[in-house]
């Protein structure tokens, strides 16, 4: 199986061709690492054989050997370096880099690659410098303290990986100049005013003029003030506390 691919550019289009996604393209050419989020060989040992940059994501990455000879890449926790054993087992230790269902996770511990799903991959907890922790335990579910603030129940046969997510600095690093930002593949964003009327409904008019006395909106000529939040999701009910104000996941 080979872990890197060309990733092809889709320039924020989707299947029909159609900008999806504003604010994208003319990235440099990257390869595409496959991540093993699942951590699926389980009961074989792995040794980190290197701690690599990842252009696709904020953190590092680390490529693993298995005993029988297998290669993947992981998400490089915080302090794994080369050389270090790991494993994906009910029974593992509390090392950091070691994958456990959250059943056999002591209450305190800190944890990232959540899985939302038994048996679906990490999903949760993937970010640069983030860690989620093991808040408490109840008959049926495992209370897990989430980036945000925000405690959420799940189900204790879902994986997690011990250690916070490495690169924590990665906050703290400044682009410096656009042409930086253009490499990465984000383009400029423009103000709705400043673009002619088909292109956005704040466009048009003579000279510098304002929105005038239409309600602020989306480029798609949805409402953009007022009650604009989705719909309740299936999975709200899991959320014993919301998120605080400021923080994000």
């Amino acid at each position: 199986m080979k872990l890197k691919r060309i990733l092809a550019k889709k320039s924020g289009r989707g299947f029909r061709g159609q900008i999806s996604t504003r604010h994208q393209g003319g990235r440099k050419k990257r390869f595409l690492r496959e991540i093993d989020f699942k951590r699926s060989k389980v009961g074989i040992w792995a040794r980190v054989e290197a701690v690599e940059y990842d252009p696709n994501r904020n953190c590092d990455i680390a490529l693993i050997l298995y005993e029988d000879g297998t290669r993947n890449y992981i998400l490089a926790p915080l302090g794994l370096k080369e050389g270090d054993k790991l494993i994906s087992s009910g029974d593992a230790s509390l090392d950091v880099g070691n994958s456990l269902p959250l059943a056999k996770i002591p209450v305190g511990t800190y944890i990232h690659n959540v899985e939302i799903r038994p048996q679906k991959g990490g999903q949760m907890v993937r970010g640069a410098g983030v860690a989620a922790q093991v808040h408490g335990k109840e008959d049926k579910y495992v209370l897990v303290k989430l980036p945000s603030g925000e405690i959420k129940r799940f189900d204790p046969r879902c994986r997690a990986t011990i250690g916070q997510v490495g690169n924590v600095e990665d906050r703290n690093i400044i682009l410096g100049k656009a042409g930086r930002k253009r490499r990465k593949g984000i383009r400029p964003t423009v103000r709705g005013v400043a673009q002619h009327p088909k292109a956005h409904p704040h466009g048009g008019g003579e000279g510098r003029s304002g929105i005038g006395m239409k309600h602020p909106k989306t480029p798609w000529g949805r409402a953009a003030v007022g009650k604009t939040r989705a719909k309740r999701k299936y999975s709200d009910r899991m959320i014993v506390a919301p998120r605080k104000k400021g923080k994000h996941s």
